[in-house]
């Protein structure tokens, strides 16, 4: 039964999470607040892992966690169900596309998926800066060393002429590394 649970909460996420792996981060919260199959703080980790991987972070979210869920099966499975939906529709819109690209009705539904887009990844970012900043759900209780890394980070690169043109995989890299040091 918790297969088919994964399935759906994950295919429901597919269908719905339009705007890449980030937009998939509010579903991934729902899921968590409401079958209780992974904490916010996993959730974290999640993210932390999925970006430092190859490969789509919301495919590498949904493979882990169906893996913290119910093991290999559960994370092939949930990983299915996140890709299914966007099979479907892609084959559904290559059979119809031609007829339609010159629609302007189309291209409407299309242009007003943007912000919408936009705003759920903004919210995963909200989020994702929320947990990482601020300890215990309260506003007092900061997370000293996030913040100072996070800073340095951005100090890196934005300012520092050398640092600001490397790679975003070597900052992932580094990233990861600081996160091994300093325990965080």
């Amino acid at each position: 039964m918790i297969y088919i649970k994964l399935f759906w909460e994950f295919f429901q996420t597919g269908l719905f999470a339009v705007g890449g792996g980030m937009a998939t981060l509010p579903f991934l919260y729902d899921i968590s607040d409401r079958t209780g199959w992974f904490t916010h703080q996993q959730l974290a980790d999640m993210i932390a892992v999925s970006e430092s991987t190859p490969g789509p972070i919301g495919v590498n979210m949904a493979t882990y966690s169906g893996y913290i869920t119910a093991g290999i099966p559960g994370a092939i499975i949930s990983t299915l169900g996140l890709i299914t939906p966007s099979i479907i529709v892609i084959l559904i819109v290559s059979a119809f596309l031609y007829a339609f690209r010159d629609n302007k009705y189309v291209n409407a539904v299309f242009y007003g998926l943007r912000p919408a887009s936009a705003a759920m990844i903004t919210a995963a970012g909200l989020i994702v800066a929320r947990i990482t900043f601020i300890q215990a759900g309260s506003m007092l209780n900061l997370n000293v060393k996030a913040i100072i890394l996070a800073g340095v980070l951005l100090v890196l690169t934005h300012a520092v002429n050398f640092t600001k043109k490397l790679h975003p995989v070597i900052w992932i890299f580094i990233s990861a590394l600081a996160g091994i040091i300093f325990n965080y």
